[in-house]
């Protein structure tokens, strides 16, 4: 199967090349890029939750990393279709916050989850390719945001629920139709077009040229990568073939019950059965 990407989809790298420590500067990049300050990887969380499935439709890194102030973060990247989807990305960050706390632990070793969730389809209405979410508390009568006091080496320090509590980030790769300019829009760029600029200077995108190449891939890598890309076509046949059916059958249907309102009109107004069969094409039994 002849490849015309030069480089390798994201989805496949987040499953067989991005966990390993050699590549996770493609990672912190994006991971940079969004969170808005300079993020590096620790290590990768391995658990039940993200290991590789034969299917290879489930992708999902959990990884350990440390912020521009030294804070020790954990942040959750998945990628899949699911009809639950925002469920699931609860079940995942939930997953990411007991998974990697030790039994008999204080609370306050839980650590600050953000999750990247990438899609690449239609999850319901809104204009942007990203969306950014986070839990705050408002007063229901004052509207006011509320801030927790936290005592921490004798000192009480003044807390927002947004900066204990997860926070989301969703990119709706297939809605960016943009020309990329700043380094998020570079980043959509690759995920939904297999492009990078020659001359990028985007976090994680200078290190994807030179290590999510197609040519440099084994043999044998290039056959199993060929054949998730066959099944990523044939999913979205499938997809596409089942959105048809159902707009096909919803113009039946519609059809069908025009043409009962119109028998109804005709009945109400005496017609002859014999009549309202030719004209509507229903039968006697539909009629009765």
């Amino acid at each position: 199967m002849e490849v015309s990407e030069k480089y390798i989809r994201f989805d496949w790298a987040v499953k067989r090349m991005l966990r390993d420590k050699a590549n996770f500067a493609v990672l912190e990049g994006l991971i940079t890029v969004l969170l808005g300050e300079e993020v590096r990887i620790s290590e990768i969380l391995e658990s039940e939750g993200n290991q590789e499935r034969i299917d290879g439709k489930f992708n999902r890194v959990d990884v350990k990393a440390k912020n521009s102030k030294g804070e020790i973060i954990i942040v959750e990247v998945q990628l899949s279709r699911q009809l639950y989807y925002l469920q699931r990305i609860l079940y995942g960050v939930s997953k990411a916050i007991t998974e990697h706390i030790v039994k008999g632990e204080q609370y306050d070793n839980v650590k600050k989850v953000y999750s990247i969730n990438i899609i690449y389809f239609d999850i319901g209405q809104g204009s942007d390719y990203l969306y950014h979410g986070v839990t705050e508390f408002k007063g229901v009568h004052t509207g006011d945001r509320l801030i927790v006091n936290m005592k921490e080496a004798d000192e009480i320090k003044m807390c927002a629920p947004e900066k204990v509590f997860p926070e989301y980030y969703i990119i709706r790769v297939n809605e960016f139709n943009s020309v990329a300019r700043t380094p998020i829009e570079e980043w959509l760029d690759y995920l939904k077009n297999n492009r990078i600029s020659d001359d990028t200077t985007t976090p994680g995108l200078r290190e994807a040229r030179e290590r999510l190449l197609y040519m440099t891939m084994s043999e044998s890598e290039r056959r199993a990568y060929d054949a998730h890309l066959d099944r990523l076509m044939q999913d979205n046949d499938i997809l596409a073939t089942s959105r048809l059916e159902g707009r096909i059958e919803g113009l039946k249907e519609g059809r069908d019950e025009k043409a009962r309102e119109i028998a109804r009109n005709m009945l109400a107004a005496g017609m002859d059965y014999a009549t309202i069969e030719r004209l509507t094409g229903l039968s006697a039994d539909e009629l009765r």
